[in-house]
């Protein structure tokens, strides 16, 4: 989200005008919990715990391999405002992945493991000569986390954890038309974020077999893009005196993420779980790009974000039908950080509501998770008055409708 946030906004600095975006978080971190609505704070599922609550990773019984790979399919609509011509992604998708080992004595109280997953991340690729092509036409937007965890059961109904985060790789690409009298150039930022340091810390406690509680918090980290590429095409000599940035550094904020959920397991065959989460958007204000020379007369730019701190809920259930067959099913309604008038393109977003269902089948100690969830986001318009009135006009003005569908398939290897 807050990388996207970023790709945006070099390309406002680029055009000399204040740009304003929003970021895009990843929460498929577990195919399990996929199918479950996105829940997990509260359970003691599998080896996805450690995302979703290192603490719980004590109580989950087997040890284990597992990996998972989801694939985003996009669709987004737009019609600017007056117009009535409708504009559609050229093309759209994303392969976020989960991998998660836990290792550990059988009886012991204490679980270790190494995770690693894409909490952030986008990409969406706008039609050719669409009317907020001086904004954004490519955006594609990479991050890949990896957390070393350990977790402790301090009786047999509390338990503790903790992962160290590392944003072991960050990646951004971001294209954009420049408008010039008698024609367009092209520009594209592209680069890679240094490696920083957060922590994923949880607690979970079980005081019955029909009753489990989790809270858990993600801290944030900042992502520092520097000496990333600016590269420039289509630009007439008479011009070129006015683009010559070849770098670029920038700073974007992965944002903090507190967690509560609750577990019930009414009968042996039967889970239901409930999440809530406030998501710190309110720490993403502005966004700021410094070049090494200068685009269009200036050297750097600062855009407005001014999000707002965000709530999700999410309700998910799953059910044992046979010995090998678990079925599941979910849903979620996530607020969006975006305030009226700061919509934008490579962020169209609203608030959010999403349908998940899932199955797992195990082979003796092999077993596989396939999930799949729907994304609607709300039809969100942003008018020119309230982009004059933020002193946002560097996006365009209208009306974005997003719907995303998502498969996604893992293996998991119990021991």
């Amino acid at each position: 989200m807050n990388l996207k946030s970023l790709l945006l906004a070099g390309g406002a600095l680029l055009s000399g005008t204040a740009a304003s975006a929003g970021g895009y978080q990843v929460t498929l971190a577990g195919q399990k919990n996929n199918g479950m609505g996105g829940v997990g704070v509260g359970l003691s599922l599998d080896q996805a715990a450690m995302f979703y609550n290192p603490g719980a990773l004590a109580m989950v019984k087997d040890r284990g391999v597992q990996v998972g790979v989801n694939l985003t399919l996009a669709r987004n609509a737009f019609v600017a405002e007056g117009g009535n011509q409708q504009r559609e992604l050229r093309n759209s998708y994303t392969t976020p992945l989960n991998f998660y080992a836990g290792f550990g004595p059988a009886e012991g109280k204490f679980r270790a493991g190494i995770a690693v997953y894409t909490p952030f991340g986008s990409k969406l690729q706008y039609a050719d000569g669409w009317e907020g092509r001086t904004s954004l036409t490519d955006i594609d937007l990479k991050s890949v986390f990896v957390q070393p965890t350990i977790s402790y059961a301090i009786t047999d109904q509390l338990s503790v954890g903790a992962g160290l985060v590392v944003l072991a790789y960050g990646a951004v690409n971001l294209q954009r038309d420049i408008a010039l009298p008698d024609s367009y150039g092209h520009i594209e930022l592209d680069g890679k974020a240094d490696t920083k340091f957060g922590f994923n810390a949880g607690i979970f406690f079980k005081p019955s077999d029909k009753l489990s509680l989790g809270i858990n918090y993600r801290s944030k980290i900042d992502a520092v893009v520097k000496d990333g590429d600016v590269t420039f095409s289509g630009i007439p000599a008479s011009f070129s005196s006015r683009f010559q940035a070849t770098k670029f550094n920038a700073t974007l904020p992965l944002i903090a993420t507190t967690s509560i959920g609750l577990g019930i397991m009414p009968n042996e065959k039967l889970t239901i779980g409930f999440d809530a989460s406030l998501a710190q958007w309110s720490k993403y204000r502005v966004l700021r790009f410094d070049f090494d020379q200068q685009i269009n007369g200036s050297t750097s730019s600062e855009s407005k974000r001014f999000y707002e701190d965000a709530l999700t809920f999410r309700l998910g259930g799953q059910y044992k039908l046979t010995e090998g067959l678990t079925v599941r099913a979910g849903g979620a309604y996530d607020q969006t950080p975006v305030r009226d008038g700061y919509v934008t393109p490579e962020t169209p977003d609203n608030d959010r509501l999403s349908g998940t269902l899932g199955a797992s089948y195990t082979f003796g100690k092999f077993g596989v998770d396939l999930s799949a969830q729907y994304v609607g986001i709300m039809k969100r318009t942003v008018t020119q008055t309230e982009l004059l009135n933020n002193g946002t006009t560097d996006r365009i003005a209208g009306t974005y409708k997003t719907n995303i569908v998502i498969p996604g398939i893992g293996l998991n290897y119990a021991f």
